[in-house]
């Protein structure tokens, strides 16, 4: 193993959208992956890995992961708001993390913006695909809240995690009514 190789600790927690994949380096939360299964958990952690450089990958809920697992589990509880971590933005760079840091302070928790909105703000009026491509490369899911970001005519539009995962983060937030099953 490198003696530079980066710490990276990692966990498979669970929630009321399925299994979450977390992942911290020194600066901060730096990957959010959904459906976090067995064959899902392996890919999530080749592609940390071949993404971050010389990593050394530490299974431990506690330590880096402690804090943000709080977090997560008062904001499925409908006590959190603001999630205020520390993010490490390395998987994103130009103007997808332009955009990721827009939303992130933006666009608040029972909110939604349309992508053509979002790419205006950061001075891209005609770039609202590009915003649904930077939604899609979005490495902090919920954390980054891709999942308020809706099509122009109040479609929900698409999402990584999947159409029902997005309905219940919006119907948590209060945008959408909760489901009655």
């Amino acid at each position: 193993m490198d003696s530079d190789a980066q710490l990276v600790e990692w966990a498979v927690v669970g929630s009321d959208i399925g299994p979450l994949l977390l992942a911290a380096t020194g600066e901060g939360l730096v990957s959010l992956v959904f459906h976090a299964d067995g064959t899902v958990r392996a890919g999530a952690l080749r592609r940390l890995a071949s993404r971050l450089g010389p990593v050394r990958l530490v299974e431990s809920a506690s330590g880096r992961l402690a804090e943000p697992i709080r977090r997560l589990d008062a904001y499925f509880a409908g006590g959190l708001r603001e999630f205020g971590l520390p993010l490490d933005w390395s998987l994103t760079t130009g103007f997808n993390r332009q955009v990721l840091r827009e939303l992130a302070s933006g666009v608040p928790y029972g909110a939604v913006v349309g992508y053509g909105e979002l790419a205006a703000r950061v001075g891209q009026p005609g770039a609202a695909q590009a915003v649904g491509a930077a939604m899609g490369a979005n490495p902090l899911p919920v954390v980054v809240p891709c999942h308020r970001v809706v099509e122009r005519d109040g479609r929900i539009g698409g999402f990584g995690g999947g159409l029902e995962t997005k309905r219940r983060l919006l119907a948590l937030e209060g945008v959408l009514p909760q489901p009655l099953f």
